[in-house]
């Protein structure tokens, strides 16, 4: 296969991904059609199969996508730079999230919408419960560094506050990230060694 050929393949491949992404990230999956895609990408129906089998393959890739593109480590790496102490960077995510839901182009999770949309049993709702447990574990080592008691049921916690603003913004509220953040800073005061 020629080099054009192989470019030409998974340029068409990324033009599917890049159409569906804002489509499935705003309308969810379930409200958005194979034709409504293979329109927005501007490819051949056979074309969209040759590289998506199925749409189910389809929203695994744009699971995947979006972790890559706001998934737990772009957030991490955000935080980072935010905040050199392991409780700073905990606290440092809401102001990241303050900032994404501040947004005019906000979609909420795409994890958790897809996951409430499909179910657990689906496998793109399985997909997402497998992403948002690699967030619950992320915390669960900021937790373990910052020295608190037990992580774990931290970073079960910690994770509905995360879940919990990013619905709320969702809802309209805009200052949920700072509203997070304020509970955060209690939780943290309850996890602490005595």
């Amino acid at each position: 296969m020629s080099l054009a050929a192989t470019a030409g393949k998974v340029n068409a491949r990324e033009r599917v991904l890049s159409a569906a992404y804002p489509l499935f990230a705003h309308r969810g999956v379930r409200g958005v059609g194979i034709e409504e895609i293979i329109q927005a990408a501007g490819v051949a129906k056979a074309t969209f199969y040759r590289h998506f089998p199925s749409k189910e393959a389809l929203v695994l890739a744009f699971l995947q996508r979006r972790d890559e593109v706001f998934g737990i480590e772009v957030v991490l790496a955000d935080v980072r730079r935010r905040a050199a102490t392991p409780e700073g960077q905990l606290l440092a995510i809401f102001d990241v999230f303050s900032e994404w839901f501040a947004r005019q182009d906000y979609e909420a999770c795409s994890f958790i919408n897809t996951l409430l949309e499909m179910g657990a049993q689906d496998a793109a709702g399985q997909a997402s419960i497998g992403y948002l447990a690699k967030v619950r574990e992320h915390v669960r080592m900021l937790a373990e560094e910052a020295g608190l008691e037990d992580v774990d049921e931290f970073a079960r916690s910690w994770r509905i506050l995360m879940a919990g603003s990013i619905v709320s913004a969702a809802e309209g509220d805009r200052e949920a990230g700072i509203r997070a953040q304020r509970l955060g800073r209690k939780l943290i005061a309850e996890h602490r060694p005595a």
